[in-house]
């Protein structure tokens, strides 16, 4: 007679982790959706003369530029761990991956602090859908995680990712100069907190957080 199988742990619980809001579905990123992002990104992700990232990864030659993504990608999901875990949620609209949303902790049991950083596609900006997926993530960080702080940034002249800030209640905290395609500019840093955060009119929804605390570094 055989064994019963062993009951093995779940070895990566986050690939069960779900966000779902009233458009959006957020996931952690699989080999099968990065490829998917990458697509999008090849359609554009901000026009060719403004650069709203530290790293200009969007500067790359295309024929370099998905693999280099892929492996960005599959370098975080690597180094995750209960002491710096940085979950790059992709963000799909319809079914289809159309950008991604980071949230990133470290000590997070201790410092109850997170940042985050994302982009959508070009073609589906001015739709109001960088908002409600970071407004998933915020929702998800203060009242599932329970952090006290989130943290952003932004060029002066990013001026989206600024009003996103502001529809969101962050608040400025100091800026920094950055070098961006040889030259300096100026970072804005931004701060929230849960009393501050301008909360959606909409509750999120979220599936599978249970057995990814331990990995988050917090209690089962």
């Amino acid at each position: 007679m055989n064994s019963p199988e062993p009951n093995h742990p779940e070895p990566w619980p986050l690939r069960h982790l779900v966000l779902r809001t009233p458009r959006l579905e957020l996931r952690p990123d699989d080999d099968a959706g990065l490829l998917e992002l990458v697509e999008e990104a090849h359609h554009g992700v901000h026009p060719p003369e403004e650069m709203p990232f530290s790293a200009p990864w969007t500067d790359a030659d295309p024929r370099d530029l998905g693999r280099g993504a892929l492996q960005f990608f599959w370098g975080q999901r690597a180094q995750l761990a209960p002491e710096r875990w940085p979950i790059n949620f992709l963000v799909r609209l319809d079914g289809r991956v159309i950008g991604t949303q980071g949230l990133t902790g470290r000590d997070f049991s201790i410092l109850r602090e997170v940042e985050t950083g994302s982009w959508i596609g070009l073609r589906h900006q001015g739709r109001g859908i960088g908002t409600e997926m970071r407004a998933a993530v915020l929702a998800f960080a203060f009242d599932h995680l329970g952090a006290v702080r989130a943290r952003s940034g932004a060029f002066t002249d990013n001026v989206a990712s600024r009003r996103v800030s502001a529809k969101l209640g962050y608040r400025a905290d100091g800026s920094l100069w950055e070098t961006r395609r040889e030259q300096r500019a100026e970072q804005v840093r931004l701060l929230l907190t849960p009393d501050e955060f301008v909360r959606p009119s909409w509750t999120l929804q979220v599936e599978g957080l249970d057995a990814c605390r331990p990995l988050l570094g917090l209690d089962a």
